[in-house]
């Protein structure tokens, strides 16, 4: 007689299967998408790099020189592709070289997840081998930080910092991570992504009454003005901006962290804004009756004085993030919430306008700027050769395409004074911390956020040799960077202050340099240096066609200045022309 066995009980239950902490870190990183990680490995967090051996052919890791690249690799390639950079250190001075990054990550809004290892549980406050409180110390710079010491922690707390990093206001996020918590073998029953955090609204509400405030106000406006910031791109809004403006008929004008979120050719863009903004927008902002302000934050070097700024004028102001509402600038109607979502509630409110004559003068000052500034800079009739000049013919070559990675100083300003841009997430800068060093991991991060897109990074002197050691970086995984130096022998942002507000007291602003062609020819990357005009446009392109990274360097005015200018101490509306006037 033939027997079966029983049939056996069936269950939803996912199966329980076993993993340490640092396969569900990496485990983790594969639910949300991650393909790259950036990071430096060290003894704290060697368990999550020996389970990242088995995950090679799933998560590509870029070993980057120092922690500080790390980060701004991470930041780069964030901004670039709208996602969340991810970055691995281990403790103690592993960790604390983020610091800088988490700093320009938070202020800019920069979506990170940093995983940091930690001593032992039980050597926590004991001052062991390579221990820091980093939780103490990232606080004022992360969005949310948290410490892990049990394994079991690891899926839901990776999940929270993920959704944290991405929603709502974007910033970055780390987990610190004890080493016995990344050898720890626990029951992993899968990871489950996070959509809400009871005690964290990402989006406030929105609240209609004050979309028809605004529309009221607008639809009365004699001579509005719109101001955005970066909060158009991060709120993926781009479209919705464009149809805003396009139907209100209102000129816009950009902050640094705004630019390329519509093309910079587009009618009604009249310029950037700020300390080296340009002519008109400055001026203007105190002679609108409406200023729109739509994803910014009011900072100092798009206001200048306070007690001077648009004080005719109604504002409004469109934020995610309520706290910057009223924190500078007092709004006469606060609309907070997701630029995507209330910019169209606006928009259906509006009436179909244009404003010719208001318009006309913007295009006024642009001509007055065009005569006292641009005109020498683009197009320079001396034998020297200036940075706006580079940054002319660059845009010629690559048709406002490409993206442009500054890093901070002189020829950050220039570079955003003059590039061209035809799509969005393009200008990739330290906006708001002003991290020198910023440039050159940062734009091995974006060759890995958008791999299809021409990433130049423009450097100074200065700047380039405070990451430099990331050539290395490149020399190994070999990302398609092109780097620009633009060399004037001096940290030329620092130099001019000096000689305008200090009597040309040039205090240890005259920097050598070592010869960079040299020095990336020891990396393996070619490289070229030139002075003189008839070789420029050649150098570019080949800077652009070379297959894989180039090095070109340009020699620039020692002594040439950025203009316009809104000398500190003063209002917008008192931006010079020329150091005559200051």
């Amino acid at each position: 007689m033939q027997t079966f066995a029983p049939e056996k009980e069936t269950t939803n239950k996912p199966a329980v299967i076993s993993k340490t902490g640092s396969q569900a870190v990496l485990e983790a990183f594969l639910a949300e998408g991650v393909e790259t990680v950036f990071g430096y490995p060290g003894g704290a967090i060697m368990p999550i790099y020996d389970a990242l051996y088995d995950y090679n052919d799933r998560l590509k890791h870029i070993l980057v020189r120092h922690e500080q690249g790390a980060i701004h690799a991470a930041q780069g390639f964030a901004r670039v592709s709208g996602r969340t950079g991810v970055v691995f250190a281990t403790s103690g001075p592993g960790a604390t070289n983020l610091v800088t990054g988490l700093a320009d990550a938070m202020i800019d809004s920069t979506p990170l997840v940093c995983i940091t290892g930690q001593v032992f549980a039980h050597l926590l406050g004991t001052d062991a081998f390579q221990e820091t409180d980093v939780i103490n110390i990232t606080t004022p710079v992360t969005k949310w930080n948290y410490q892990v010491t049990d394994a079991t922690e690891i899926p839901h707390v990776l999940a929270k910092a993920f959704y944290i990093a991405n929603s709502g206001r974007p910033g970055p996020v780390l987990v610190d991570i004890t080493k016995n918590a990344q050898l720890q073998l626990f029951e992993y029953s899968g990871y489950e992504k996070c959509t809400h955090i009871r005690s964290y609204r990402p989006k406030p509400i929105v609240r209609k009454e004050y979309i028809e405030q605004a529309a009221e106000l607008i639809n009365k406006a004699e001579r509005p003005f719109v101001i955005f910031g970066q909060g158009v791109i991060l709120g993926k809004a781009e479209k919705e901006f464009k149809q805003f403006i396009e139907k209100a008929g209102i000129p816009a004008a950009w902050t640094i962290m705004g630019m390329s979120a519509i093309n910079t050719d587009h009618p009604l863009a009249v310029g950037m804004l700020g300390m080296h903004g340009n002519y008109g927008p400055n001026v203007l902002t105190n002679e609108c009756d409406v200023l729109i302000a739509i994803g910014m934050r009011f900072d100092d070097r798009v206001t200048g004085r306070l007690d001077k700024y648009a004080k005719q004028a109604k504002v409004i102001h469109f934020d995610i993030d309520p706290s910057e509402i009223d924190k500078n600038v007092k709004a006469d109607v606060p609309v907070w919430g997701d630029c995507k979502e209330t910019l169209p509630l606006l928009t259906k409110m509006l009436e179909q306008k244009v404003y010719p004559q208001w318009l006309q003068k913007f295009r006024d000052y642009q001509q007055k700027e065009e005569d006292k500034v641009i005109k020498d800079e683009l197009n320079p009739t001396g034998d020297i050769l200036t940075m706006g000049e580079v940054i002319r013919n660059l845009n010629e070559l690559t048709g406002g395409n490409a993206v442009i990675v500054t890093d901070v100083g002189q020829h950050q300003m220039v570079a955003c004074r003059y590039a061209k841009y035809n799509q969005s997430k393009s200008n990739i800068t330290s906006g708001g911390l002003g991290t020198m060093g910023y440039a050159l991991p940062a734009a091995i991060g974006a060759c890995y956020g958008a791999p299809e897109r021409t990433v130049v990074a423009i450097i100074g002197d200065g700047g380039f040799q405070m990451t430099l050691q990331e050539l290395g970086t490149i020399m190994q995984f070999k990302p398609n960077v092109k780097i620009l130096i633009l060399n004037n022998n001096f940290l030329g942002m620092v130099r001019q202050w000096q000689q305008l507000f200090h009597e040309k007291r040039y205090s240890f602003v005259d920097i050598q340099s070592p010869d960079f062609v040299q020095v990336a020819k020891g990396f393996g990357i070619p490289g070229k240096s030139i002075s003189q005009r008839s070789e420029l446009n050649a150098a570019l392109e080949e800077l652009l066609n070379t297959n894989g990274s180039f090095l070109l360097e340009v020699m620039v005015g020692k002594e040439n200045n950025v203009f316009p200018m809104v000398p500190q101490g003063r209002g917008v509306a008192e931006i010079v022309l020329s150091k005559e006037e200051i």
